[in-house]
């Protein structure tokens, strides 16, 4: 009897497709862990979620911290910011304090007082539940604000995936007088010419109050001079603070990099406590709050559109930069403060001339510390460097200084501007150029003031294109209102504080001498040495060459003295020879009459 075969196993169901990971809006749910049910019945655990690696956008301000890297016993906004993680259920306790064990990486590292307005993160978080977010700005201070995140690729590191960094620099155009703010030397010599210089008697009292400046120490100013709530901090001589990439920006977000003049996007990492940051950045050199929504700035596309007339109330960051003029908290408009000495054209194509020397790669050695000539980290490739803009805040100008390059060293960009500032200002020559690059050249390069610096914007333009079929872009596009509004509530008022109140700049001005930075002579004492030895050459080569006129004089003489006397030797012998020979023949010859 035929046994009947067993029916066909049933075709195996098709595995569920695959979701691309696009990130931030994801359902949670769905990436969570399957549950089981508990031994006692049917309840259902809570789900775990998964870890995501993703990239974190965020801005800050430099005041009250050491910078953005994590150093024990200071407080850095990588301290802050890895306990915030934790704070908001993003790292679980075993990784606290551990940042390698999540992956933590940063695009950029900017040093103490500088801020970022665009600074991006890398980890592996737990991001879920919607609402990460909104749960990490509640641990952080009102001076760090993350902007948003994105889903990236397990490969992803924010530094090594980082194409280049857009820096800016707000520069005050008195800066580039050399008639403001002078050294003690420049005033003592001036005495008795046609044109004597003051002694700043504004300048001497700051420094009095700010440690480290003017050559003592004194106490910070009272709460009742700051009309805050307790003293004020981030007032450290510019020396002190210093920054691997940091820079200023007044321009709307543009998310697509350029070459050249690139709008900017930019980030800040401060240098103040929570507690009364407010109280220090919204207030102005009398005394007065600033508005915390927008505070009393005008831009300028150009420096000479400074004469127009003050228009209504800018709200968006395209209109300041048409250069209109913000209301003050009472309501009453206030025009910027206008100086004798101003960012013409001729000042700006001197200015331009100086710049393009930093354009390409160079040898960096002597704008940064801690590397070597002979180090391959120092050769950096600059993209570019423009300053085509004028911004005013609280009444005070600034150049708009930005920079792009690949990336930075340890106060490179603050020592770029320092040394671009003392050749303006003619205290070194703008021929020192032509040496700063050389590996074989050392030069003590002045680092200007921390307070202007800020990191603009992080570009990740290889990554972005390679991973754009599957992952988000990592870029500031969909953030650029809620950084434009975090510069004008924290960077810009820090920086407009810091100059009104401190002279953060005024005071550095004032050490910009030969006393200071002797290497500012060296192409003078360069060309000395040149011009000695060059004479030292010479007198050699005279000297070689008279004995040689005398000796080849010498010897041509006797020998035309010696050739002379075999020729009149010879000529007297042939010439008697020759008599003796004719006289012969005419005695043997017979005579022609002879008779028969």
């Amino acid at each position: 009897m035929a046994i009947a075969s067993p029916p066909p196993p049933p075709p195996p169901s098709p595995p569920p497709a695959k979701r691309p990971k696009m990130s931030s809006s994801s359902d949670p749910e769905a990436d969570a862990e399957p549950t089981s049910p508990s031994a006692g019945g049917g309840e259902q655990r809570r789900p775990r979620y998964k870890r995501r690696k993703v990239a974190i956008l965020l801005g800050y301000c430099g005041a009250g911290y050491q910078g953005m890297q994590k150093n024990p016993g200071a407080r850095t906004i990588e301290g802050d910011l890895e306990e915030a993680l934790y704070q908001a259920g993003a790292v679980p306790e075993a990784d606290r304090a551990a940042p390698r064990r999540y992956d933590w990486a940063r695009a950029a590292r900017t040093d103490k007082g500088v801020s970022a307005a665009a600074q991006v993160v890398s980890g592996r978080f737990y991001v879920d539940p919607p609402g990460f977010i909104d749960r990490l700005n509640a641990q952080l201070a009102p001076q760090i604000r993350a902007y948003g995140y994105v889903r990236v690729t397990n490969s992803f590191s924010a530094k090594k995936f980082c194409d280049r960094r857009r820096y800016l620099y707000l520069l005050p155009v008195f800066a580039l007088d050399p008639s403001a703010h002078p050294d003690r030397e420049a005033v003592m010599a001036s005495v008795g010419s046609g044109s004597e210089l003051t002694k700043c008697l504004e300048c001497s009292e700051r420094g009095r109050k700010v440690p480290g400046v003017m050559g003592r120490e004194g106490k910070l100013p009272s709460p009742e001079e700051n009309g805050a709530d307790g003293p004020v901090e981030g007032t450290m001589d510019g020396h002190d603070g210093h920054d691997e990439s940091e820079s200023i920006g007044a321009a709307k977000c543009d998310p697509t990099p350029s070459d050249g003049g690139n709008t900017n996007a930019h980030g800040v990492s401060g240098d103040g406590t929570e507690a009364g940051n407010d109280a220090e950045l919204g207030s102005t050199g009398t005394g007065e709050v600033v508005p915390s929504a927008i505070g009393n700035y005008t831009f300028y596309a150009d420096a000479s559109i400074k004469n127009e007339e003050n228009k209504p109330e800018a709200t968006t960051t395209e209109e300041i930069e048409q250069g209109m003029d913000l209301k003050n908290s009472n309501g009453e408009e206030k025009p910027p403060t206008k100086s004798a000495f101003s960012y013409t054209d001729e000042l700006k194509e001197r200015f331009s001339r100086i710049r393009k020397y930093y354009v390409g790669t160079h040898n960096f050695h002597n704008f940064t510390t801690r590397t070597k000539a002979e180090d391959p980290a120092a050769k950096r490739f600059i993209i570019s460097f423009t300053a085509n803009r004028v911004v005013s805040l609280d009444g005070i100008d600034f150049v708009r200084c930005e920079v792009v390059g690949q990336s930075f060293m340890l106060h490179q960009i603050r020592k770029m501007i320092g040394l671009a500032v003392a050749v303006m200002r003619n205290c070194a020559p703008e021929s020192i150029y032509d040496v700063a690059f050389r590996r074989d050249v050392r030069l003590n390069v002045p680092t200007a003031p921390e307070v202007g610096l800020y990191l603009d914007e992080c570009m990740f333009t290889s990554y972005n294109k390679k991973w754009k079929d599957s992952h988000e872009a990592v870029s500031m596009e969909p953030y650029c209102e809620q950084a434009e509004e975090f510069k004008v509530k924290y960077i810009f008022p820090h920086i407009a504080a810091m100059e009104q109140k401190e002279g953060a700049v005024a005071l550095w001005l004032h050490s910009l001498n030969n006393r200071n930075y002797p290497d500012f002579r060296y192409m003078e004492t360069v060309g000395a040495e040149a011009k000695v030895g060059a004479e030292v050459e010479s007198t050699a080569a005279g000297s070689e060459a008279t004995v040689g006129a005398e000796v080849e004089s010498t010897a041509g003489g006797s020998e035309a003295k010696v050739g002379a006397e075999i020729e009149s030797s010879s000529a007297g012998a042939e010439a008697k020879i020759g008599a003796e020979v004719e006289s012969i023949e005419e005695l043997q010859m017979p005579g022609d009459n002879v008779s028969e």
